[in-house]
């Protein structure tokens, strides 16, 4: 039995997830959308940690896994923006720890800011090719948000005060109590792993492609329910 507690306070989802985890992209959206369809955007707040894939697999996620994904998981949710990657391909970003780091830091600016972050970038890379592993990149797309103090931002990037945040999550994600990208837990004490989504692959990550076996995009609306405050 895991000693980790992942249960948040009521109003509260703690999402565990990779930037560049496709099936997180649909998550995330499909989190967001229902949040603002059911008029819960004062009543439940996100709480990005990260399951950093490339920690974990030890190794870059490769660009041809995530171009492989786009084809089939894009049909489940066309509005959260998605194209194959178009800009060099020697700006392919080759981690996303930095990206990730930064979600945690702009916590020190509450809820929303992260909030707004964790979507900027993952529209960033998904929808608009661009290299979110870039310091620079991630302050731009923190500006975006309109949401950001990229000052403060800068500077805890700076001084990597959100570096250990990253790390005890990436702990907590090797073992048994996080199962994959996305994850989310509950105030209930419940946990869903890739919510409403069940898939498998045909091939190798990377050559083959995603199946999707089973989608329901209705359970992320329960779920925001059972969630709010």
């Amino acid at each position: 039995m895991s000693t980790h507690d992942l249960t948040p306070p009521p109003g509260v989802v703690v999402i565990f997830s990779d930037i560049w985890c496709s099936f997180a992209h649909v998550t995330v959206h499909r989190l967001h959308k229902a949040r603002r369809d059911l008029g819960l955007e004062d009543r439940v707040s996100f709480d990005h940690r990260a399951f950093p894939l490339e920690l974990l697999n030890k190794a870059p996620s490769p660009r041809t896994g995530t171009d492989s994904e786009v084809g089939r998981t894009a049909s489940l949710e066309p509005e959260a923006g998605w194209q194959l990657w178009q800009d060099k391909d020697w700006l392919y970003p080759s981690s996303t720890l930095l990206a990730l780091e930064a979600v945690q830091a702009a916590k020190e600016q509450g809820f929303a800011a992260s909030e707004a972050l964790d979507l900027g970038l993952r529209k960033a890379f998904w929808a608009q090719s661009r290299s979110i592993a870039n310091y620079h990149v991630i302050l731009d797309v923190a500006e975006s948000t309109g949401v950001v103090d990229v000052k403060a931002l800068a500077e805890a990037l700076d001084d990597g005060r959100a570096r250990k945040l990253l790390s005890e999550q990436a702990s907590i994600s090797a073992t048994e109590t996080v199962n994959c990208s996305p994850h989310l837990f509950l105030p209930d004490g419940s946990d869903h792993a890739n919510p409403g989504i069940e898939v498998s692959w045909a091939g190798d990550y990377g050559v083959g492609w995603p199946v999707i076996t089973k989608d329901e995009p209705e359970v992320v609306a329960e779920l925001l329910k059972r969630s709010a405050a």
